[in-house]
């Protein structure tokens, strides 16, 4: 005689509460360090924007000056970068919330132990060729990405602090062109992961994105 047994095992997610509030979070927040980023450096370029502004106002105001003009767009252009300090904080946050969810997740769900089991796939068992470089490629990838977060969050913190650290004027001009470089090849990155999830979920691998929102 056989008896029915109900699986009580619980059920893992591929991806953690944790990692998906990272995940949607980060896409949220550098979405918006951009948009700042490229209001400042288009509608509220002073050399552009300033004639704009001191022709609408002279029409009531014919005393109203050029330098005044840069001034009012200047305001602007610092309430503007004062959301995009904002998102940087919570750029770093999210860092430190990504670092510690690799830290303290389980085993089977860390970055660094998917990256290793790819790796050795890849130098032993030698699967077919075309799969094992798309999969080693997609995970460098994202080490590549994490490594340019890093970059940001250091050099976009040693920014926001720079009153307080005190660095040299050669030394705060590097920091700035490298915390500024980096947001090309993250949108670079960015490009190729949607490109990616969208060829993905025509193919062989449905239900990525689903998996991002529900954890798989």
């Amino acid at each position: 005689m056989t008896t029915n047994q109900t699986d009580t095992t619980p059920h893992i997610k591929h991806n953690s509460a944790a990692l998906r509030f990272w995940h949607w979070g980060n896409a949220i927040v550098i979405s918006g360090s951009l948009i700042t980023v490229f209001i400042n450096s288009t509608v509220l370029k002073p050399r552009k924007s300033a004639p704009v502004v001191l022709a609408e106002i002279q029409k009531d105001n014919p005393g109203f000056t050029l330098d005044q003009a840069r001034s009012a767009v200047g305001v602007l252009e610092d309430k503007v970068w004062d959301f995009h300090v904002y998102f940087g904080y919570g750029l770093a946050a999210l860092l430190l919330l990504r670092i510690l969810t690799e830290l303290f997740d389980i085993t089977d769900r860390k970055f660094i132990n998917g990256f290793k089991k790819i790796w050795h796939q890849f130098k032993t068992t030698k699967k077919e060729g075309q799969t094992a470089w798309h999969d080693l490629a997609v995970k460098s990838l994202y080490v590549v990405f994490y490594l340019l977060l890093v970059i940001m969050v250091v050099t976009g913190l040693c920014l926001a602090f720079d009153d307080t650290l005190n660095f040299p004027k050669s030394l705060q001009h590097s920091i700035k062109s490298v915390h500024g470089f980096c947001m090309y090849p993250i949108l670079g990155f960015i490009v190729i992961h949607l490109a990616g999830v969208f060829l993905a979920e025509r193919k062989d691998a449905k239900g990525i994105v689903s998996d991002m929102i529900n954890g798989g």
